[in-house]
This record gives structure tokens, sequence and C-alpha cells, in this order.
């Protein structure tokens, strides 16, 4: 069978930063690939009801079942995430939650290849601000870890706070610029971030994509999902 890459934002913003970095990286690879927007889907958190433990098969009725199917058979994938309240967004985590059911007995996961990306309005290593982009960097990867899955490493994409667009943000007691960036920080001073203007994400996305390829190219066909 051949390779097929899966790209996963948990993103619900409409052609979000995480969305175009997400598909940045996928293309890179130069392989077949399917991209997957979570907002778009009906999927609810696992029930922790051990209901798929004999059949690999989540019992609850909704999108998640076909996404854990398409899940098993990719070759690789790119998570991407954001960090609202400074941890992984709940769609994401949602989403590794119910991938849950192929686990048992068998791993179905075990040898996977992925990349994360994390998008986050909050600079990492920023003085007296909480470290969001590790935060749900480690989720991701601890996750990847306990399935035994290839993590290839991660992009971090600085992103936008909700303020920007919302139509307060300057005048917001609890602006999320004005908490980021300063008491005296305003929209335009801040501006919007776009995932392309900074060339060396673009780089990154490129790097992590060939390097997706290349080790699913190095797989014995039999391993491969």
């Amino acid at each position: 069978m051949s390779a097929k890459i899966l790209g996963i934002s948990g993103s619900p913003v409409p052609d979000s930063n995480t969305d175009r970095a997400v598909k940045a990286i996928v293309e890179h690879t130069g392989l077949e690939w399917e991209f997957i927007k979570l907002s778009d889907l009906r999927m609810e958190p696992c029930r922790a009801c051990l209901g798929c433990v004999k059949t690999n098969e989540c019992v609850v009725q909704d999108d998640a079942r076909a996404l854990a199917e398409k899940f098993r058979r990719a070759s690789a994938f790119v998570l991407g995430a954001f960090t609202p309240y400074s941890s992984l967004d709940a769609r994401t985590k949602m989403f590794m939650e119910r991938m849950y059911c192929l686990r048992h007995q068998t791993g179905l996961n075990r040898g996977k290849v992925g990349v994360s990306v994390i998008t986050t309005a909050c600079p990492p290593d920023a003085p007296g601000l909480p470290p969001a982009a590790q935060t749900a960097g480690s989720q991701i990867a601890f996750w990847m870890m306990e399935e035994g899955m290839v993590n290839l490493g991660s992009l971090i994409v600085l992103g936008n706070v909700p303020c920007i667009r919302c139509g307060h943000g300057d005048d917001c007691p609890m602006s999320g610029i004005k908490m980021l960036s300063g008491p005296e920080a305003t929209v335009a001073s801040v501006g919007v971030r776009h995932f392309e203007d900074d060339p060396r994400l673009i780089a990154s996305a490129k790097e992590l994509g060939e390097k997706i390829a290349e080790t699913v190219s190095r797989q014995p066909r039999g391993q491969q999902p």
C-alpha cells in the first residue's frame, strides 16, 4: 500500500495559521496526503468504557470512528494544535484520547511517524508568561511515546491572541494583547501574525516534510500501516 499522510488541525478558525502550517508540512512530503479539520467533525471525548478492548474499534457512534480507521492506515501524520489557557486545545486532546481504541493488545499505531505543530500567542521563554508551547508540545510528544510512535519533531508557530479580532482588544481590561505585549500595546501596534511571513518557519516546514518522507521511505513495506 502506498504511503499516505494525514494532516490534522485542532484549530476551529477558518484557514488558520495552524491549518496552513500543517498543510505546508504535508505538501513538502511529496506523498499523497489528506487534511482533516477536527472542528468539521462530530466527535466527543473518550468515555473510558473499554468497549474497544476486543475489537480495537470505538463503540461511540460519531465521526471519530472513521477518523480512527484513517489514522490507523496512515503511514505518518502532522498534528496541529493551539494553546488556549496555555495548554493543549480541547479538540486536539479529544482526538488523541479517541485514538486509544487502536492501542489494545496489538498497538496498531506503533512505528507510525508523526510531527506536531503548536501555534501559540504566548512567546516561548517570555519572562513571567506560561510555557504554553512547551506544555502543549510535551502533551503530544508523550502521547506519541506512550503509543510507540516515532516523533520527528515539532514546529512552533507564534500566532495571534483572539483579542486581535474580537473588536475590544484595545480597551478591554482583560485584553490578552496587553497581557502579552504590555499595557500600552494595541491591536495596531502588535499586528496580525501570519505563518508565511516568517521564512524560518517556511524552511522548517519544508525540512519536516522531507524528514517525514525520508523516514517513511526507509520503513519496510510490511511495517507501513
